[in-house]
């Protein structure tokens, strides 16, 4: 005696025909699409030189500040007074809007409002990606 099992009507109406045509269509766009890319650059062109050329992608370089114990502001081996290191930093975020890092290496020993003028300068220049840097402790004087 067969048993009848009755498995329902309910894939019967699925209609997979649209699905497969776009399925296709999604696959020649993507086929014409790299085909295009590969064409552009294959093009023969001479591209101009420039002896300070970079890539697009490139970060922008970041901009450390080292505060002495003083309170002194060194940039690149020289030594800075405010207004000095306000132009610097200016120029910076002209130079990258918007993306400009700037690193405060403050000797742990200064008082902490020279680093805040550095913070200052760095908002008054639109610069808000600014930080503070510190080193890891030494091995066994890290519970001291």
């Amino acid at each position: 005696m067969t048993v009848k099992i009755d498995k329902g009507r309910a894939l019967d109406g699925i209609n997979l025909t649209p699905m497969i045509d776009c399925v296709f269509l999604l696959l020649i766009f993507f086929l014409v699409a790299t085909r295009f890319e590969e064409i552009e650059r294959e093009m023969s062109i001479t591209l101009p030189q420039a002896s300070e050329a970079m890539p697009l992608t490139a970060k922008p370089k970041e901009l450390f500040v080292n505060v002495s114990q003083e309170g002194r502001f060194i940039v690149s081996g020289q030594e800075l007074g405010r207004t000095e290191l306000y132009t610097i930093i200016e120029q910076a975020a002209a130079n990258n809007p918007g993306t400009q890092t700037v690193i405060i290496r403050a000797d742990k020993r200064c008082p902490f409002e020279h680093v805040v003028v550095v913070m200052d300068l760095c908002n008054k220049a639109h610069i808000r990606n600014y930080m503070v840097t510190t080193s890891e402790p030494e091995r066994g004087r890290a519970n001291e």
